[in-house]
Order: C-alpha cells, then sequence, then structure tokens
C-alpha cells in the first residue's frame, strides 16, 4: 500500500511538472502581451505587469498592421480544407473498408506510404503545378493541395469503419438501400466522436500551417494568420509586446476549440487508441 502510494505521487508529480512545462510558454506570452515595451524593457520577463495594458491588441485589431485580414482568410482557409477533407476523407475510407474490388488493399498501403515522404518533397512540384494553372497568391492556390483528403484521415477512419458491425450494413441492404444510405444512416452517426477528432486535427493543423501559404501567396491580400504573425515579428523585432500579442490572438481560438470539444477527443481515443 505504501509502495502504491508513493508511486501514485510520483506520476502526478510527473504530470504537474508536464503541465507546467507545456503551460509556460503560452502563459508567459500573454504576460508579456498585457506590458508596456516600457515595462518589458525594465522588468524582468516573469514579473508581473503593472499595471495591465491592451493597447498591444488594440494595435493589432485597429492599427496600421491589422491582424483581422488574416484572421478572416484563414477561417475561410479552414473552413473549406475541413470540409473538403471530411467528404473526401469519408468517401476514401468507405471505400477502402467496405467496398470490395481487386487491388483495394494493395492501393490502400500504398496511398498510405505516402506519410513517409516529407513535406518538402512535395513542396516545389506543387509549386510548380499550381503556377501553371495560374492559382500562384490565390484563395485556391492556398486550400487545394489540402482539399481532397490525406493518408492519416483515411486510416483514422478506415481502421474505425472496419469496427462496426457488418449486420448494420447487412440491414440497411435488406431494406433496399445502397452504399450512400448506409454511410450516411449508419456509419456517419456512429462516427461521431472520430469525425469531432479528425475535425480539430486538421482545424489545429491548418490553422498552425506556416510554409505552404508563405511559398505560394506573395501578397498581402491572402495572408494568413501565421504569416502575418512571423511578418509582424520581423517588423518590430524590439517590440516583443506586440508580438506576443500576436501569438496569443493566434493560439487562444485553438484552446477554445479544445475545451469545447474534449469530451469527442477522449471518447475517441478510448474507442480506436486501444484498438
Amino acid at each position: 500500500m505504501h509502495r502504491r502510494v508513493v508511486l501514485n505521487a510520483a506520476t502526478y508529480l510527473a504530470l504537474m511538472v508536464g503541465a507546467v512545462l507545456t503551460l509556460a510558454p503560452y502563459l508567459l506570452s500573454v504576460q508579456t502581451s498585457v506590458k508596456t515595451p516600457q515595462q518589458f524593457a525594465r522588468q524582468s520577463p516573469l514579473a508581473v505587469p503593472s499595471p495591465v495594458t491592451g493597447q498591444n491588441y488594440v494595435a493589432l485589431a485597429v492599427g496600421e498592421h491589422t491582424l483581422v485580414p488574416p484572421l478572416v482568410i484563414t477561417v475561410q482557409v479552414v473552413i473549406v480544407v475541413v470540409l473538403g477533407q471530411l467528404v473526401c476523407s469519408v468517401l476514401a475510407a468507405y471505400a477502402f473498408a467496405r467496398l470490395s474490388f481487386p487491388g483495394r488493399d494493395a492501393m490502400f498501403w500504398i496511398y498510405l506510404s505516402t506519410l513517409m515522404v516529407p513535406f518538402v518533397a512535395t513542396l516545389v512540384p506543387r509549386f510548380a503545378m499550381l503556377s501553371r494553372l495560374e492559382l500562384r497568391d490565390t484563395f485556391w492556390g492556398i486550400v487545394l493541395p489540402s482539399l481532397f483528403g490525406s493518408p492519416y484521415a483515411v486510416f483514422l477512419l478506415r481502421e474505425f469503419f472496419r469496427g462496426i458491425p457488418e449486420d448494420l450494413i447487412s440491414a440497411v441492404r435488406l431494406d433496399g438501400g445502397g452504399h450512400l444510405r448506409a454511410l450516411w444512416h449508419v456509419i456517419l452517426p456512429l462516427s461521431r466522436p472520430i469525425l469531432s477528432t479528425l475535425s480539430i486535427i486538421t482545424v489545429v493543423t491548418h490553422w498552425n500551417e506556416f510554409l505552404w501559404p508563405l511559398v505560394i501567396t506573395s501578397s498581402e491580400r491572402w495572408r494568413v494568420l501565421t504569416v502575418a504573425t512571423a511578418a509582424l515579428q520581423s517588423q518590430y523585432n524590439g517590440n516583443w509586446t506586440l508580438v506576443m500579442a500576436a501569438a496569443t490572438l493566434a493560439t487562444l481560438p485553438l484552446l477554445v476549440l479544445f475545451l469545447a470539444f474534449q469530451r469527442h477527443i477522449v471518447r475517441s481515443i478510448t474507442i480506436t487508441g486501444m484498438k
């Protein structure tokens, strides 16, 4: 009993240390963002701001280099990519999980093996193809490479779809329904946890995406939030309070999203992770 208590205490202590190390950078950015440049220069970075100021957020909202247009572009990009990935990944995963056709498994594993290819290896071919299509520095140039699903999403959904009992699909067929009806009325209602998790993963991935928008766009019109924050950092290299305010604003929606859907994430991990 004594050994178990010590082991539990050590486990919780390790988890607390990990939580502190994980949250410390974000808390430091929030603390720095409510300081003036004079306070940041004179005080220790860990000093509590006194008084607290919101001038950095006001400058980012209505100032010369406002982050509102990049925020709007980023939201639009994320919405379009999430919808496209969900539709295409669901259809592909259902085909790999429930349809029988020659070469199905070989095609799936070949497609999945593209996860081993680094993104930078396909960066130049993507850029060349979209430039030939005259989609450089456009909205569709940003979203098109990620619109038709991803190997990870197809793999995740395929494994979940394979775990759904075949009797439910057979019942739909006996009732005169086809594959689309089985997918809409049986598969998708049972897959809400995994679809929620996949949506959150896709949102986080493309909200934080930096390299591809930086390469494919060249004007401020289609500048996403990550690129705008990097440009702000290079322009105001000495004004770290403004840069930290921009970083805080860029991270805050993701934290709200996770807190709102954490129950679905935990449930999907319970369903798919153990299996």
